[in-house]
């Protein structure tokens, strides 16, 4: 809710910018109103727009920093002594006031009296005040530097500091100073050292420490991601700006209701728009018209040459690409809820586009790790107590929930441009098996559902639709290993009520694995996890990948790869 009313307080503040410099130019076309004459065009603005009138999902970054510093803005400001004594001033002003306008014309010599006693009182306030100002800031040095010198023992070294460590020992400066002025940094390094042991202090220390924005690791964060965000925007807004005239609804899975609504997460929860627009599919229905495809991508499936378009799920004639699109906030939406569309469908203009893209996906996850490892330090430098192994890991885990929430959708979306024809093989597969049944993905009759009209796997195939939903690596991961171990779940339920005699753990084998969680990955419909996938692979921290969660993750991506593979 608090999102909603900042982005409100921003588009009123951009709305009021624009009416002010645009005043004078809606001066003539109010009075041709007037007069009879043509009505002016609206001169709304659309939020999401660039330069030219090109669409796109993801805000310009000097806006995705205002929202990330809002906080920190908004926090509350101790006053200076120059800016108490002006307040008092303002009241001894307003007291004169008062008074001068009670006294009768004859009293001239006591308003005199009145005017040389406020500004005696003014300049005594501005004099005290001064020197309160001098004496304050000549302390807050003799601290700056005493801490100062405290980082630089931290970080006393034979050999010259190297640029990165000279930035280090500067916030770990910052950090002491902070920690002069606020108690909490002290309470929650004691609880630290009285109780070592327990992680879940480390998840109330983050907590604690984000609701300061005016710590040096919250403003950190900040910066990072507004640095990382930078990076990521022109690559994806240059996809999304080439993609928007090709085709108004993209190659989505994602359908509209006759409302205009947007869909419903899985348990009936409405999508917010944020993650609804940027990272999220609707489930497809096995019924007429269920599927939406794009008239200038690649058809996601072809009946064959015998079968009629209508029973392939195909929609009614193309219109003329060269008919104008209406300038209509439903069309704004449905481009900007299929994130298929922000991937070129068609080669890229320039030579060497397509090979940059990966280039930059590169050096945007390099910066990413980087930032990660940058905060990481600087946590356990302020705090000591987290330096050891398992305070580390999960020290680690918070930073990338903290981190990653608002840069997940533009690097979703450039991992997707990247797996553009990856991606659109798979959902043409997809399209072609959507009624497949589990036998004809070569699954033993043993582990079919006993129960008619039950779904098989079902418990999976919701957990992999909501990894669309969450914006952070580890929380992905979470929604694979519990789909997983769903599977075999199941797997062991419709054993044991086909033959008791069976033991549960002979349920399913590796050969099983495969074919099950094939099938479950087809019943999903979400092309979009070879994406999602690729990006786990990338920010996934090591101990993970060699554990029970890499063995999920290889899984799936096999999966992956074999319906994508399926003739």
């Amino acid at each position: 809710y608090m999102e909603y009313l900042k982005s409100i307080a921003f588009i009123a503040q951009a709305l009021q910018e624009e009416a002010a410099g645009t005043g004078k130019a809606q001066a003539k076309p109010a009075a041709q109103e007037r007069s009879g004459g043509p009505a002016p065009l609206p001169r709304h603005r659309r939020v999401f727009s660039d330069e030219g009138g090109k669409l796109s999902p993801f805000l310009p970054p000097e806006i995705f920093q205002k929202l990330q510093i809002a906080e920190a803005q908004s926090a509350r400001k101790e006053l200076t002594p120059l800016e108490e004594a002006s307040l008092q001033n303002q009241k001894l002003k307003a007291a004169y006031e008062a008074r001068v306008a009670r006294l009768n014309p004859s009293q001239a010599l006591q308003k005199t009296s009145l005017t040389l006693s406020l500004q005696r009182q003014m300049m005594e306030n501005l004099v005290i005040a001064k020197a309160r100002e001098e004496t304050l800031q000549r302390k807050m040095e003799e601290r700056r530097l005493r801490l100062q010198e405290a980082a630089n023992r931290r970080f006393s070294s034979s050999v010259a500091l190297t640029p990165e460590e000279q930035e280090q020992r500067a916030l770990y400066a910052a950090v002491l100073e902070y920690e002069q002025d606020h108690d909490w940094p002290r309470q929650w390094k004691a609880r630290l050292k009285r109780s070592p042991a327990d992680l879940s202090l480390v998840s109330g220390l983050f907590s604690c420490l984000l609701s300061f924005p005016e710590h040096p690791i919250a403003q950190l964060l900040r910066q990072l991601q507004c640095a990382v965000y930078a990076r990521l925007y022109p690559a994806v807004s240059q996809g999304t700006a080439d993609a928007a005239p090709a085709s108004p609804t993209g190659l989505s899975f994602l359908s509209l209701d006759a409302g205009g609504s947007l869909p419903a997460e899985p348990g009936g929860r409405r999508l917010r728009a944020s993650r609804s627009l940027h990272c999220m599919f609707s489930v497809p229905e096995h019924g007429p018209a269920g599927l939406r495809h794009s008239l200038s991508s690649t058809p996601l499936a072809d009946g064959g040459p015998g079968t009629p378009k209508a029973e392939s799920g195909w929609p009614g004639p193309a219109a003329d690409p060269q008919t104008p699109r209406e300038s209509s906030f439903e069309d704004l939406e449905r481009f900007l809820a299929s994130p298929e569309s922000w991937a070129p469908g068609e080669p890229p203009a320039g030579p060497g586009q397509e090979a940059a893209l990966p280039e930059q996906l590169k050096g945007i996850v390099r910066d990413i790790h980087n930032a990660i490892d940058r905060l990481l330090s600087l946590t356990l430098l302020a705090f000591e107590g987290l330096n050891t192994a398992a305070g580390k890991d999960q020290c680690l885990a918070c930073l990338e929930e903290a981190f990653f929430p608002p840069l997940w959708a533009p690097l979703l979306a450039l991992y997707r441009s990247v797996h553009q024809p990856r991606e659109a093989a798979l959902a043409r597969s997809m399209e072609r098996h959507r009624h497949a049944g589990p036998a004809d993905m070569g699954l033993s009759s043993r582990l079919f559902p006993t129960a008619p009209g039950c779904p098989a796997y079902g418990s999976a195939v919701k957990d992999l639709r909501l990894i669309p939903l969450e914006t952070c690596p580890r929380r992905k991961l979470e929604c694979i290993v519990r789909a997983l171990r769903g599977i075999c779940e199941c797997a062991e339920e419709y054993c044991g009520s086909r033959d008791s005699r069976t033991p549960a753990s002979a349920a399913i084998g590796a050969d099983d694995l495969l074919p099950i969680l094939s099938y479950v990955v087809l019943q999903t419909g979400l092309p979009q996890l070879l994406s999602e996938c690729a990006a786990l692979e990338e920010f996934i921290h090591e101990g993970y990948l060699i554990g029970e969660e890499g063995y999920c993750l290889t899984s799936l991506q096999s999966a992956l790869s074999y319906v994508e593979s399926l003739q």
